[in-house]
């Protein structure tokens, strides 16, 4: 599958380009064996002109045969390259940035590269009930890995404490893992699912 560059898109961006879009598909919640429950889930990357891309997931659980039985949940944030933030970013609050963007060229984002020759990366999530994660991690080609730096809970929240998530393009397909730490247990499998991009 070949991947398309918006000609718009900030360069900061271009690493990160291959998520934009809507992806659709099927999961598995738990270990994806035995008894585990299945859900569908359609995911959205978009971008408008700034230094980061839009995320919103919103999943169903449904039966073995994926008929939605009811809303399951729903999750949005913000990922972007991890780089010190300069006058040409916009922030805090409604304070505007600069007219050009922090990063103009492809060499300018090249220089971001990591030891490892992929990109470091974050991504702030939010979830209903009162649960925001911070990752950190990194980019290189079409894989991301990530971990929870922190986890921040309202005083109603159910216990969480972190997490990590891996994705990846496989065949045109978007798939991702997600490994929890909670209810006073440590890091284990918690969902995965194959997304196909639909949009």
């Amino acid at each position: 599958m070949a991947i398309e560059i918006p000609t718009d898109l900030t360069p900061e961006l271009v690493p990160l380009s291959w998520l934009l879009g809507t992806w659709s598909g099927r999961g598995r919640l738990g270990t994806g064996v035995g008894d585990d429950e299945h859900f569908t889930q359609t995911a959205t990357f978009s971008a408008n002109g700034l230094p980061y891309l839009q995320y919103t997931a919103e999943s169903w659980l449904t039966d073995d045969e994926g008929t939605v039985l009811r809303p399951l949940s729903v999750e949005t944030g913000f990922w972007q390259l991890d780089r010190p933030l300069n006058d040409a970013d916009g922030g805090p609050g409604l304070i505007p940035a600069d007219i050009v963007p922090a990063l103009r060229t492809a060499d300018d984002v090249e220089a971001l590269r990591n030891a490892d020759g992929g990109f470091d990366i974050i991504a702030n999530i939010v979830h209903p009930g009162g649960i925001s994660e911070l990752y950190y991690g990194s980019i290189k080609g079409p894989q991301i890995q990530l971990s929870t730096d922190a986890v921040m809970r309202g005083s109603g929240a159910k216990d969480y404490n972190a997490a990590t998530r891996i994705f990846g393009l496989v065949d045109g397909d978007l798939y991702w893992r997600w490994d929890v730490a909670a209810q006073g247990k440590s890091l284990e499998a918690h969902a995965s699912a194959a997304l196909r991009k639909v949009q």
